[in-house]
């Protein structure tokens, strides 16, 4: 562990979102309606789109501070212990009673592709009381990072604030929903991947001029920054002015879940430690290629400094 420090001091990244346990199966294939395949391995770890930004930013060497909701049963314990264990700042985060923390069905096949039915539980129980507690540490907020897995109106409020503050506000538009208008003009970065961008545009995204298309209807809604993740394809980038892609880098894939949390992650470090806006979606791409070499969220979320080394190993 590279992180040691916990607290919100001046520099530290917010994350609020969700925090799942997720239940990985892997079997060789996904079964098709009504058939049961034998599976090849169980594993209970933590998730959440929330929680799996957070470990993978203080992995990075960042302060991150945590804002979400856990359940008052045996895995929100479990799970407040293992963010603790990553040096991540827990202090406000609720525990709800009466109501089960969030969990993640995933399935995992042969060749790494995933499938996750989610149950949002105590991941639907985040207020204005929590959201509120961003007014007494703004000043050390370096940045804001959300997802959709938690109520979009919750969502939206927490963006207002920080907007208002001047804070920088990242949004990885997971799961994919229509969004209203005015969240699209108070963020900075949009960071969806292929599916999400055709959700959210209606724009076919399998072609690179289709993925243009996509990227003008994205700044058309009021988006600053689009970033397009495109998996073993790399990352198309614009800030409205021009367009680049980013190419991916070639690893040995073993498990995709929670690539895009790490890449989403590394971008928010890149930018916080004054990396221009290329440079910060090489390193992302980086950090979510080498998250997909290991099984499991937040267990395969690499350190800065294996960041580093990959990136200097791939350097021509």
């Amino acid at each position: 562990m590279e992180n040691s420090v916990s607290g919100c001091e001046k520099g530290c990244f917010l994350v609020l979102g969700s925090l799942n346990m997720d239940m990985v199966t892997r079997t060789l294939r996904f079964p098709s309606p009504g058939e049961t395949v034998k599976g090849l391995s169980f594993k209970i770890s933590p998730g959440g789109k929330g929680a799996n930004q957070a470990v993978a930013l203080a992995r990075l060497g960042a302060q991150v501070k945590l804002l979400g909701a856990l359940g008052d049963d045996v895995l929100g314990s479990m799970y407040l212990k293992t963010l603790k264990d990553e040096s991540i700042d827990t202090q406000d985060i609720k525990i709800l009673k009466n109501i089960s923390t969030g969990t993640a069905s995933i399935e995992v096949s042969g060749t790494g592709e995933n499938r996750i039915i989610i149950v949002p539980g105590a991941n639907d129980g985040i207020d204005d009381s929590l959201i509120a507690k961003i007014r007494e540490f703004s000043d050390s907020i370096k940045m804001l990072l959300l997802q959709l897995e938690i109520p979009l109106e919750a969502t939206l409020k927490v963006t207002r604030t920080a907007a208002s503050l001047g804070i920088p506000i990242v949004l990885d538009p997971a799961p994919a929903q229509a969004l209203p208008a005015e969240l699209y003009a108070l963020i900075d970065i949009i960071t969806p991947n292929e599916t999400e961008a055709e959700i959210l545009t209606g724009e076919s995204t399998r072609s690179e001029e289709g993925i243009r298309r996509a990227i003008g209807t994205l700044h058309l809604k009021g988006a600053k920054i689009v970033i397009i993740k495109v998996g073993a394809k790399g990352a198309w980038v614009s800030d409205a002015r021009s367009v680049t892609h980013v190419t991916a880098f070639s690893v040995d894939v073993m498990d995709t879940v929670a690539a895009g949390d790490s890449f989403n992650a590394g971008l928010a470090f890149a930018l916080g430690n004054n990396r221009n806006l290329i440079e910060a979606v090489r390193f992302a791409n980086a950090t979510g290629a080498l998250s997909t070499t290991k099984e499991g969220a937040q267990s395969a979320m690499p350190t800065f400094s294996e960041v580093e080394r990959f990136l200097k190993s791939q350097a021509p």
